[in-house]
């Protein structure tokens, strides 16, 4: 069977014969929240990384974290038992440098509120990296910046955009795993800027293009699969691109936050963790007309009645009867948003 084509409004979660290892030639992994969460490796990521590769899968790293380099990226993978090179990683500070590069004269200098992974990305580029308005800079850069990142950078941010200065950012994600829990992201100190000035940023990360566009640029894949735990970046960002994606729920969206997706935040497969790469994903399909209609994915039976998620059966895999609640939460909700209670079906399942 060949990889499913990616819809434009999907209903069901799709099917695969094949280990998705065997199906893609190439996976864009996200970092935080997919392959580790505060610095360690999230159970059975190295396992099921290093069989994916060992059977013939190219990994790719893809983060929208603009603070560390590619290098630093991937010694840190490599450590963890991830064998990594920079060449197999791609950060959103790459992909904004490019955006930047395009949109300036070459050795503009650039006004840098992140940390190195911007200014190397930058001088990639051909770019100089500068601390301060004073330097008179051609565009101004906003990154994740560390827990640590100073007021005062976000206040020097503020004076260029308010002068006119060209405002770009590496992405907008409000927030970012931690091994204590959710901790500001990039977008929540773009969010203090934006408010002081009244404008936005050109953005680079995911979802949008430029990030898709940096990641075929130097992985060269030709049957990419998105690996992520976000909705909103991850999948939006492999919707926008034609790409399938696998989202798995070791991160950020919650079971809920997924039966409720709009089109757009709608994965192709989706998993416990990163094991799902090693299997072939079941099909889910429709059952029975009339009192009897549903989805059936393995021993599971889901459906709307009444203004809830209902599911039947007889137990089993608990990723199996998410599968089919998602196939009965996207057929209701058509292209807009599911807003049936599905706190009584996902209780059955212990999720």
């Amino acid at each position: 069977m060949n990889p499913p084509a990616t819809q434009n409004v999907r209903t069901r979660p799709a099917a695969s014969e094949r280990p998705l290892s065997a199906a893609y030639d190439t996976a864009l992994l996200d970092l935080d929240g997919v392959v580790y969460a505060g610095g360690e490796a999230i159970e059975h990521a190295v396992g099921a990384l290093g069989a994916a590769r060992d059977g013939g899968m190219r990994l790719a790293y893809v983060t929208n974290n603009a603070l560390r380099t590619p290098e630093a990226v991937a010694e840190h993978l490599t450590r963890l038992g991830v064998p990594a090179t920079p060449e197999d990683v791609v950060t959103s500070a790459q992909a904004v440098a490019r955006l930047i590069a395009e949109q300036v004269p070459a050795g503009a200098r650039v006004l840098v509120i992140g940390g190195e992974g911007l200014r190397v990305a930058l001088r990639e580029r051909g770019l100089v990296p500068v601390d301060s308005v004073d330097d008179d800079p051609a565009a101004v850069v906003q990154g994740y910046g560390g827990p640590e990142l100073p007021w005062g950078r976000l206040a020097e941010a503020g004076y260029a955009v308010a002068r006119g200065v060209p405002w770009y950012a590496s992405n907008t994600d409000l927030t970012i795993p931690s091994g204590r829990g959710l901790a500001p992201g990039n977008g929540a100190a773009v969010e203090v800027v934006r408010i002081v000035t009244g404008r936005s940023p050109q953005v680079a990360g995911k979802p949008l293009p430029p990030m898709h566009r940096e990641t075929i640029l130097r992985t060269g894949a030709e049957r990419p699969l998105v690996v992520g735990d976000r909705l909103d970046t991850d999948i939006e960002g492999a919707h926008a691109g034609g790409v399938d994606s696998l989202l798995v729920l070791t991160g950020v969206t919650t079971p809920a936050q997924l039966l409720a997706a709009e089109p757009r935040h709608r994965p192709a497969y989706v998993d416990r963790d990163l094991r799902g790469l090693l299997t072939a994903q079941p099909d889910v399909e429709a059952a029975g007309s009339g009192d009897e209609d549903g989805f059936r994915c393995g021993g599971w039976l889901a459906r709307v009645r009444q203004g809830a998620l209902v599911l039947e059966g007889d137990g089993g895999d608990p990723m199996a009867g998410l599968r089919a609640l998602c196939a009965a939460a996207w057929a209701e909700a058509g292209d807009g948003a599911c807003a049936a209670d599905a706190g009584k079906a996902l209780a059955r399942l212990g999720l």
